[in-house]
């Protein structure tokens, strides 16, 4: 308890959760565009379940791993050399979920530009994934997203509570921000392009962070900024366009 009333009267902790609560928030930016876009993919009545079971699983992984913080350290130590690259346990996480994220955003965007005719899922973009399916690939990414946050974490902070309590806020902010995401990604077919690309990019920065060449997180986030900066002012004008041909009409 004094270890807790010392922490609450140092400015020091304040800024370090505030800015640990950030990057977490930040970092469960990726995590969330998956979690959106899969369950899109079910059926709707089925779909703010799995969003709400993907985030509770995200938020128990990282509650999870931060009791094991001794064991979270010991990933990134070399396990393993290959052609003389050392790779740790983190960096083979990584390179598997970065290339689990290429894979599915490829197969994504195949789909949507060219459906099998005879495929009864090609006349809807909604239904084409099971419940149990959708599950299991949320759990995989919450895995690496999770590793990769609260490697972050500790990296930021040596006081357990601070590291607790920014998980806690930043799942609970994916929870608020979960179902209106989705919605609005599910009803801008052309948002869901951007969001594909998005996670080919974070694909792509998992796999060259596993090979060792650090990418600096603001580089990525500035370049999605900017993209999703120029989708809307392309849905803006799209709509323009349609408010003036109507009145024409």
């Amino acid at each position: 308890m004094e270890y807790l009333l010392q922490l609450a009267a140092s400015p020091t902790a304040w800024i370090a959760l505030a800015t640990l609560v950030v990057m977490e928030i930040v970092l469960g930016i990726d995590n969330l565009i998956f979690i959106s876009i899969l369950t899109n993919k079910l059926p709707e009545q089925h779909r703010q379940k799995a969003r709400r079971i993907g985030i509770g699983m995200a938020l128990i992984l990282r509650l999870g791993l931060l009791s094991t913080i001794a064991f979270i350290v010991q990933l990134t130590e070399p396990v393993i050399d290959i052609l003389g690259h050392a790779f740790s346990w983190k960096d083979m996480i990584l390179i598997a979920g970065g290339l689990f994220l290429l894979w599915k955003a490829t197969t994504e965007i195949h789909h949507s530009m060219d459906p099998a005719p005879d495929d009864p899922t090609s006349k809807t973009s909604t239904v084409t994934l099971g419940f149990a399916a959708a599950i299991g690939q949320i759990l995989m990414l919450d895995m690496v997203f999770s590793i990769d946050s609260i490697i972050t974490a500790v990296g930021m902070t040596e006081h357990l509570p601070i590291m607790i309590i920014a998980v806690v806020v930043s799942v609970l902010v994916m929870l608020l921000a979960a179902d209106p995401l989705a919605k609005f990604i599910n009803d801008n077919p052309t948002v869901v392009m951007l969001a594909l690309g998005f996670l080919i990019m974070i694909g792509m920065t998992l796999i060259a962070e596993g090979f060792g060449a650090h990418v600096p997180k603001g580089y990525v986030y500035a370049a999605m900024a900017f993209s999703a900066a120029i989708e809307v002012l392309n849905m803006m004008s799209r709509r323009a366009k349609q408010k003036r041909l109507t009145a024409e009409a």
